[in-house]
């Protein structure tokens, strides 16, 4: 039996390959993931150990509002705790340094010099030590001088000698000499893509930190025989609560698992695309060992009237399945190898400077490649295994074509199934029990395969209704009835693009009826013309200067402008974003903001108000006060005076302008909302508004429209990665299109080679056979975004109070397109089987048996 299954697996090729590829796409997308997540963790770990290899211990102040690891770089603290670390036992050196993100260089075209890193640092040189070193200049020493990466020079092409406008943290813009370029140790222009604008100590304290005299890092050098340990103790004693002190591994881990907890939820998505390939992947499988059950069934009934036992067949099919499952998973691996790979080198290439970490073989990744491969297969394998054992040996005197069985009992059972997932589906989306998450995916899944269950009996009425598009001649008519003439393998074909499509359609309802909710509301509640906002290009939000802000207010054709800032503050000791308006009236004029209760037009210092969710979310009513901590350190106790309707646009916690200037560490406007007056131009009035702001790179005018897609752009984003989501599902279905339409092929042989015969011709013969492909493959695309469709819907409504949706809103377009995709991957699928159809032999045909 053994050498009976080897033979008969080399001895179909064709298929053997189709449904090895099948696994590889299925199992690489998961190993390729695992790899990428894997390298990169590494990367940064090697990284960040780079950064602070010459770092024994690093000191810092705690943040008034408390930020990860404790340490905030933007507290400052006087010189003379400098001196009272220095003067501590263990310590040999003790050097005073400001370095910190926000520093924008601004290029010789006038725009910010960005990087892929988010990361612009700025700080004061304090000379060359074993991390950092002048290779050319020298060190600044005037208050416009300044020395810079080498990284950054060559992006903004600059060299010594030449000017640098820089912005810094005081949102001060300055031009500056450039008078040194700096490397880091081992040759690099930068650690991981960042750039570095280094002033000196005096310039560095005024503008990035805005406390002359002071320092936001202290690093301390251990004094021969004393551990960093030992040190990071001693200075930890002596500083006391109010400051971090962190040896430099412990550094290290603390910012590589900062990148590790967002690679966690990229790797998530990686796996999501996984997860749809094994999904289609299971059906394409099903479909291959069913057609090879179906090929062989007289080689079956022989082996079983020779003798061979029920299980002997059973095994001998799961055999083929196992060694198909083994070769797929190598194979898979190894190909999701090579994409982690070469997914690390493009990632890290975008963060020039860094190295890659050495190719890993991570255990994670080696088995669920054969874990998910072999088991797969299987399991796909063992409903054609169970009908190959029930094979009888008087099968042997039949044609190898098996007639279908009645479908009553699949499609009960696909009713069932899709009536207990929907409800199933429905409770979670509800929120009833406790496994609300694992409701909403049960669900979705449990659907999916009730309507693969049901699509046998759908098949018929659907692809004859669908096939009467192109049946106008009698090589379409024939094309028609052939993917009708075998219900059960029609669906399972069909099944594999309706699930890809069916995921696809239900993701990007969703997604295209957020966009749409977020652009009505905005238009409905939003009465400003023009919005001014900025482009971030580091942890420093893009703000209007006072002069900007005014400048504004005093254009002609401006009838309203409200200011709008926001930062973190700890509200009763629970760290969250309040708000503040430069003119509470302008805001609640063009915010369309209401009140409920209370006075919301005029805020006081120590007062606030809020929306209605957030009244009743924090149990709050007039006259309530709060604890305040603000970012500046100041705390206070803050009393509530109005409560505003609910909205969309203006909500949450809002403070007086006064308090919003002494504690937020960004008070100016983030954003300007502007109406103009009757009878004036927007287009005029974004010129005028962006000449008020043009030596501002960060920030720019847009009009409403301009502003509503500016806020659907992550949207329009997620929807890109929803359609190679859709390639992905479309690639594995195409091979199953294929498996399908070549035993159709070999199985109507002969009635190929009568049709030749009586003189169908070479060509006709080629669109029979396109057209029962396309007809299969346009049959799992209806179903597909009938489903799809019908799923997302039900999310968006149930979800509707939720996450703030608006009416459902189906992506047409996109669904036209995916109609029309259907119809050329069809005729692409169709490809193989036509060429071997056309190229029967007529009288061997007739003569087959």
């Amino acid at each position: 039996m053994l050498k009976a299954t080897l033979k008969s697996l080399l001895a179909r090729k064709l298929r053997l390959t189709l449904s090895t590829l099948a696994v590889v796409l299925s199992v690489m997308f998961v190993s390729g993931s695992l790899v990428l997540t894997d390298t990169l963790g590494r990367t940064f770990d090697n990284l960040f150990a780079n950064i602070y290899t010459y770092t024994d211990v690093q000191v810092s102040a705690k943040a008034a509002v408390q930020q990860q690891g404790g340490g905030d770089p933007s507290t400052p603290f006087p010189a003379s705790t400098v001196e009272k670390v220095a003067a501590m036992p263990g310590v040999a050196k003790a050097t005073g340094g400001v370095f910190l993100n926000g520093a924008t260089p601004i290029g010789k075209n006038g725009k910010v010099v960005v990087n892929q890193t988010g990361q612009q640092f700025g700080g004061n040189w304090s000379g060359e030590d074993d991390l950092v070193h002048l290779y050319q200049g020298r060190a600044p020493s005037a208050g416009n001088e300044i020395v810079v990466n080498n990284g950054l020079a060559v992006t903004a092409k600059i060299k010594l000698g030449d000017s640098m406008d820089v912005i810094t943290r005081d949102q001060k813009r300055a031009t500056y000499t450039v008078v040194g370029l700096m490397q880091y140790a081992g040759g690099r222009d930068s650690m991981a893509g960042e750039s570095a604008v280094f002033f000196t100590t005096a310039k560095a304290q005024e503008s990035m930190l805005g406390a002359p005299g002071q320092f936001n890092a202290i690093d301390v050098r251990a004094a021969a025989g004393v551990s960093d340990e030992q040190l990071r103790d001693t200075v930890k004693a002596g500083l006391g609560d109010q400051f971090v002190v962190q040896t430099g591994k412990e550094l290290s881990e603390e910012s590589s698992k900062g990148i590790k907890d967002i690679l966690k939820y990229f790797n998530y998505v990686l796996l999501g695309f996984g997860a749809v390939a094994l999904l289609v992947g299971v059906f394409l499988i099903l479909n291959t060992f069913s057609i090879i059950v179906a090929q062989r069934t007289q080689e079956l009934a022989l082996l079983r009237a020779m003798g061979a036992a029920r299980g002997q067949i059973l095994r001998s099919v799961l055999l083929e399945a196992v060694i198909i499952g083994v070769v797929g998973s190598i194979f898979g691996f190894l190909v999701g190898l090579g994409l982690g790979a070469g997914g690390a080198q493009l990632f890290v290439g975008l963060a020039d400077g860094a190295q890659v970490a050495s190719l890993g073989f991570p255990i994670s990744a080696i088995v669920a490649s054969f874990v998910i491969g072999i088991g797969v297969t299987i399991v796909a394998a063992l409903m054609p295994a169970l009908k190959a054992a029930r094979i009888a040996p008087i099968a042997a005197m039949r044609e190898s074509a098996t007639p279908d069985r009645p479908l009553t009992r699949l499609t009960v059972s696909g009713a069932i199934v899709t009536a207990l997932s929907a409800g199933a589906l429905i409770w979670g989306l509800a929120g009833a029990g406790g496994a609300t998450l694992a409701l909403v995916f049960g669900g979705v899944l449990g659907v999916l395969i009730g309507v693969a269950l049901l699509t046998p009996i759908i098949s018929r009425p659907l692809v004859a209704a669908l096939g009467a598009a192109v049946s106008w001649s009698v090589p379409g008519k024939l094309g028609r009835r052939n993917s009708s003439r075998n219900p059960r393998r029609t669906a399972i074909t069909a099944g594999a693009v309706m699930i890809g499509i069916a995921i696809v359609t239900a993701i990007s309802t969703i997604f295209t009826s957020l966009s749409t909710a977020l652009g009505d509301t905005i238009d409905k509640d939003l009465a400003a013309d023009v919005v001014v906002l900025g482009m971030q290009t580091n942890e420093i939000p893009p703000v209007l200067t006072d002069e900007q802000y005014q400048g504004i207010q005093r254009l002609p054709d401006v009838r309203t402008v409200a200011g709008f800032t926001l930062d973190a503050v700890d509200v009763d000791g629970e760290q969250q974003y309040v708000a503040s308006y430069l003119d509470p009236a302008a805001a609640g004029t063009v915010l369309k903001i209401k009140a409920e209760e209370g006075r919301t037009d005029r805020l006081g210092p120590g007062e606030f108000m809020v929306d209605r969710k957030t009244a009743d979310a924090r149990k709050l009513k007039l006259g309530s006060t709060v604890e305040m901590t603000f970012a500046k350190g100041q705390r206070k106790t803050m009393t509530l005076v109005g409560i505003t309707a609910p909205s969309n646009v203006a909500g949450g916690i809002v403070v007086d302008y006064a308090d919003a200037k002494a504690g937020f560490a960004f008070p100016q406007a983030w954003r300007a909302f502007i109406s103009i007056k009757d009878g004036a131009s927007v287009a005029a009035v974004k010129d005028a508004v962006d000449a008020v702001v043009k030596d501002n790179p960060q920030v720019q005018a847009y009009t409403k429209d301009e502003y509503i897609s500016t806020n659907q752009q992550g949207f329009t984003f997620a929807l890109v990665i929803v359609q190679v989501l859709l390639l992905i599902a479309l690639a594995i279905s195409v091979l199953g299109v294929i498996n399908t339409l070549l035993l159709s092929v070999i199985e109507r042989t002969r009635e190929l080679g009568l049709l030749r015969a009586v003189g169908l011709r070479r060509g006709q013969t080629w669109q029979m056979v396109t057209t029962e492909s396309i007809v299969i493959t346009v049959f799992g695309t209806v179903l597909g975004l009938a489903v799809g469709a019908a799923l997302g819907a039900a999310i968006v409504t149930a979800l509707k109070d939720v996450l703030g949706f608006g009416a459902v809103t189906l992506p047409w377009g996109l669904m036209v397109v995916y109609c029309i995709a259907s119809i050329v991957v069809g005729g692409i699928a169709g490809l193989i089987p036509s060429i071997r159809a056309v190229r029967l032999n007529v009288l061997g045909a007739i003569a087959y048996e």
